[in-house]
């Protein structure tokens, strides 16, 4: 795919990883709608690429609807929605302990805002025979997140759902990919300098992990594994699962043991 003289809409990119999506989406040629639920990080980040802003709470299905319908008024038909917003809360005590709210949050977040934006735009995608949809997941979707069972489960229906785009609707021109990095120096995992992933072993820039993306987007790869050692990890779980589980617990025992009890929830 040729990014140049696309009209994206990317959720969540008031900041983070979205956030450097959109920079690396307008500096190969695309129009780009940055969305998100603070609308002075969504402005500040349209007015650096000449966006356009857009304030909007993913999780309401109306309220994606009605960004759709702004971005083809303003831009034309949306050739790329990216559903990039997410949360990470972690639990207090067991892998169940996490609230309601906090699963549910999860849910419209990681599940059904992926869903809410199939829905607005998929239609007129095959009508045209041509469209791309991506989702932010995380290596949790495929691997798992120690210590927070609400994220890593709504991650997996995450991949789930991007499965079933690709099956039902690949032939129709429709491009879908998920994405699943592991550690990003992103304010969601508490960095609040990118330039922290420099001197972290296994965490990526938001910058590196937008170039990544990008670059798989356009040879329309389906599973986008920016930290490409994940890779090797499904593997080993796909075929060696007993031993990847006893892996986990041996690697959550261990963080237990240097940062306690509740940094391992």
């Amino acid at each position: 795919m040729d990014f140049n003289g696309k009209t994206a809409i990317i959720t969540g990119a008031g900041r983070g990883i979205g956030a450097a999506l959109a920079r690396e989406f307008t500096a190969r040629g695309a129009r780009v709608a940055v969305a998100d639920l603070d609308a002075a990080a969504a402005s500040t980040v349209a007015l650096e690429i000449d966006g356009l802003a857009c304030t909007c709470d993913v999780t309401d299905e109306r309220e994606i609807q009605a960004l759709v319908a702004r971005v083809e008024a303003e831009f034309g038909p949306v050739d790329i929605f990216f559903s990039n917003a997410g949360i990470f809360r972690g639990e207090p005590d067991h892998a169940a302990s996490a609230t309601d709210s906090t699963w549910q949050a999860c849910w419209q977040l990681h599940v059904m805002a992926h869903v809410y934006a199939t829905r607005a735009v998929l239609p007129a995608m095959i009508a045209r025979g041509d469209g791309y949809l991506a989702q932010m997941a995380s290596a949790a979707g495929v691997l798992n997140q120690i210590g927070d069972a609400a994220y890593s489960s709504t991650k997996h229906a995450a991949v789930g759902l991007s499965e079933a785009l690709t099956i039902t609707h690949g032939h129709q021109g429709v491009k879908v990919s998920v994405v699943c990095p592991q550690y990003v120096a992103t304010p969601m995992l508490g960095y609040d300098d990118p330039a922290q992933a420099e001197e972290l072993p296994n965490v990526l820039s938001p910058e590196v992990v937008a170039q990544r993306v990008t670059d798989a987007m356009e040879a329309e790869t389906f599973m986008i594994l920016p930290h490409p050692d994940v890779a090797g990890y499904m593997e080993f779980k796909a075929s060696h699962y007993e031993k990847w589980l006893s892996g986990m617990r041996k690697l959550r025992a261990k963080i237990v043991s240097q940062l306690g009890e509740h940094q391992a929830q």
